[in-house]
């Protein structure tokens, strides 16, 4: 399919310095009660995760076939949905309830913070993965969705940008844990006590 020979060499001149658009995306949250009990301080956040790149590229016509080069990533990373959930045993709108709300829209102010927090650290990472795509040449136009399809998944998996994904993984569950270790049922302990 991707032909390394004399005439691939001929791609080389036409690698560009790709250009990184990064956003966050929209999000909303929604808190709801499930029917099973919670274990976790009466509350749960679930996080979705976006991580999405589209890759856009310029095709250049040689004599033997086509260059493929890397124009533009155009990535969103963030998150998108937050599920909020709180025990059964709360009734909306109690002491209990918001207590324990105020406590899991902490951990969503977290998570966003977070990405912020890290997000020139990412647009750097992700230029640096993509600017290490040279161009590729094919001898069909038949072979161009997967050559974009293959430096879609070389950049999702360059190791700067792995990297800095672990580090805002990592600096997420420290600032959750400190959120859990500084509030330590502070204000659900106060309703019990009206």
């Amino acid at each position: 399919m991707f032909v390394l020979s004399a005439v691939a060499d001929d791609c080389l001149q036409y690698k560009k310095m790709p250009r990184i658009l990064l956003n966050t995306p929209d999000w909303t949250k929604q808190v709801v009660q499930p029917s099973e009990s919670l274990d976790l301080w009466h509350g749960n956040v679930v996080a979705t995760l976006v991580d999405k790149y589209e890759i856009l590229t310029d095709v250049k016509q040689v004599d033997n076939g086509y260059c493929v080069i890397l124009n533009t990533v155009d990535a969103i990373v963030g998150y998108s949905d937050f599920l909020v959930q709180i025990d059964i045993s709360h009734v909306p709108d109690s002491c209990e309830y918001n207590a324990i709300l105020k406590h899991e829209n902490s951990h969503v102010k977290t998570y966003l913070s977070v990405i912020d927090d890290y997000k020139k650290d990412l647009q750097k990472a992700i230029f640096s993965a993509s600017d290490s795509i040279m161009p590729v040449f094919v001898k069909s136009k038949d072979d161009i969705d997967l050559v974009v399809e293959d430096i879609n998944n070389k950049i999702q998996s360059h190791p700067d940008l792995m990297l800095i994904k672990q580090k805002i993984k990592a600096d997420e569950e420290i600032k959750n844990k400190q959120i859990d270790r500084d509030e330590s049922n502070k204000d659900l302990e106060k309703c019990s006590k009206k």
